[in-house]
C-alpha cells in the first residue's frame, strides 16, 4: 500500500503543529510514527476528537508499529484534551451528560459486566497470568508477570493484616484470584462479589473447595458485617455521584477495628467526562477519580492509614498482558475477528502509553475508622 507523504497539503496545520510536538508524524519512519491509509482521517479527528481517532483505527485508516509509544509521547503533551476541544458539541455533549445523569447507578450496575468482562473467559484466561488478576502487578521484586501478581495479591494481604478465622469483603472480586489466595494463604473466609456472569461462573470454579462465596451482586445489595474490606480495580466504575454512597457502605459493613484496603486507577487530575473512545468500546459509564475526590469523599468516614502509589508498575503490566494476547491470538482469531483485535490492542496500548505519561496512576489506599486502636504500619 502507497501513503501520502509527510509533506501532504491534505495534513491540517493544526494536526501537524500538535503531533511535532509530540515527535510524531504522519507518514514518517519511526516506529511511533502514524502511516495513513485513508485521508478522511484528519477530518475525523478534527470533527469527531479522540473517538473518531479511535474509531478510525478500527476501521482501518491508520497503522502505527509502536502504538504505546505512539500514545506515551502523545498523552505527554496532554494531546487528548487538545484534540477533543475541536470536537466541541461532542466534548459538551460529554460533559453534559456526566453532569446531570448519574451513569453508574444501580439499574446501570451490570451493564460493564456484560459489555466487557462477560465477552469471554478464554480472552482472559489467554491474557492474564495464572491467578487471572486483572488488575495492576507489582513489579518491585519480580521478574515475571505472575510473580508480579502474586506479590501484589501477598502485599494486599498483609497491608490488611489479615488473620486465620477472619471475614474478608471482596467488592469486585473478578474471577476469584484475590479471594483464593488469602483463603489458602491466610486462612480467611471470603466474600466476593461481580457484576459479571461469566466472572462468577469461573470464579466459583476455580475457589471450589475454599471457604469463600462469589456472589453476582451490585455493591449497594451488600449485607453484614466484615472484619477487613478490599476492592481490587472496582472503583473506576463506581462513578464521583456515588463515591460518598460507596464509602458509607464500606463504613457499615466493616468493623470498627477493621481495615479497608482500596486498590484504583486514578487520575492525576479532575475531570468531568471519561474518555470517549474508552467509554464506548471497553468500559461503559466509568470514570476515573482524581486523589481530590477521593479525599473529599473519604473525609469523615475514614483516615487515610496509607497511601500507596505504583501507577508506573500499570505500563509493565499491560505489555505483558499484550504480549500474552498477542501470543494466543490464532487459538482466538476465528471466534473474535479482526476488528476485535485490532480493538483489543488499541485498548491495551493506549492505556500503557496512558500510565507511562503519568496521566494515570494506580493507588492501594488503606483506610480505618477513627475508633480503630494504634498506629498502623505501612508497609511495601
Amino acid at each position: 500500500m502507497q501513503y501520502p507523504s509527510a509533506t501532504d497539503a491534505a495534513v491540517p496545520a493544526a494536526l501537524q503543529k500538535l503531533v511535532a510536538e509530540a515527535g510524531v508524524r504522519f507518514n514518517g519512519d519511526a516506529p511511533w510514527d502514524i502511516r495513513v491509509a485513508n485521508e478522511n482521517l484528519y477530518l475525523r479527528i478534527l470533527t469527531a476528537g479522540s473517538l473518531g481517532f479511535g474509531e478510525a483505527y478500527l476501521d482501518g485508516w491508520w497503522e502505527c508499529d509502536r502504538l504505546d509509544q505512539f500514545f506515551h509521547r502523545l498523552l505527554s503533551i496532554d494531546a487528548d484534551q487538545r484534540i477533543d476541544k475541536w470536537a466541541r458539541l461532542r466534548l459538551i455533549s460529554d460533559v453534559i451528560r456526566h453532569s446531570l445523569f448519574n451513569l453508574q447507578s444501580a439499574q446501570r450496575a451490570f451493564q460493564v459486566g456484560e459489555q466487557h468482562y462477560d465477552i469471554g473467559n478464554d480472552v482472559f484466561e489467554a491474557m492474564l497470568d495464572p491467578t487471572m488478576s486483572y488488575s495492576c502487578g507489582y513489579w518491585a521484586r519480580a521478574a515475571t508477570l505472575e510473580e508480579a501478581q502474586r506479590d501484589k495479591l501477598d502485599m494486599i494481604c498483609r497491608k490488611l493484616e489479615l488473620r486465620p478465622g477472619e471475614r474478608l469483603l471482596d467488592i469486585g472480586s473478578g474471577w476469584g484470584g484475590l479471594a483464593c489466595f488469602a483463603a489458602e494463604n491466610y486462612g480467611v473466609e471470603v466474600v466476593g462479589i461481580t457484576v459479571s456472569r461469566e466472572q462468577q461462573r469461573l470464579a466459583r470454579e476455580r475457589c471450589a473447595g475454599l471457604p469463600v462465596t462469589i456472589e453476582l451482586m451490585d455493591y449497594r445489595d451488600i449485607l453484614g458485617t466484615f472484619d477487613k474490606v478490599v476492592s481490587v480495580g472496582m472503583f473506576e466504575h463506581v462513578g464521583p455521584k456515588n463515591h460518598v454512597e460507596y464509602f458509607s457502605i464500606v463504613d457499615r459493613v466493616l468493623k470498627d477495628e477493621g481495615l479497608f484496603l482500596l486498590h484504583t486507577i486514578g487520575s492525576h487530575l479532575t475531570s468531568h467526562k471519561p474518555d470517549p473512545w474508552m467509554d464506548k468500546y471497553v468500559f461503559p459509564n466509568g470514570r476515573l477519580p482524581s486523589a481530590a475526590e477521593i479525599a473529599c469523599s473519604v473525609e469523615g468516614r475514614f483516615l487515610v492509614e496509607d497511601w500507596h502509589n505504583f501507577g508506573a508498575d500499570y505500563d509493565r503490566t499491560l505489555m505483558a498482558w499484550w504480549a500474552n494476547f498477542d501470543r494466543q491470538w490464532p487459538a482466538l482469531e476465528e471466534k473474535y475477528g479482526k476488528r476485535f483485535y485490532r480493538m483489543w490492542r488499541y485498548y491495551l496500548m493506549s492505556c500503557a502509553g496512558f500510565f507511562r505519561s503519568r496521566q494515570g496512576q494506580l493507588w492501594q489506599i488503606v483506610l480505618t475508622k477513627r475508633s480503630r486502636p494504634g498506629v498502623y504500619r505501612s508497609l511495601r
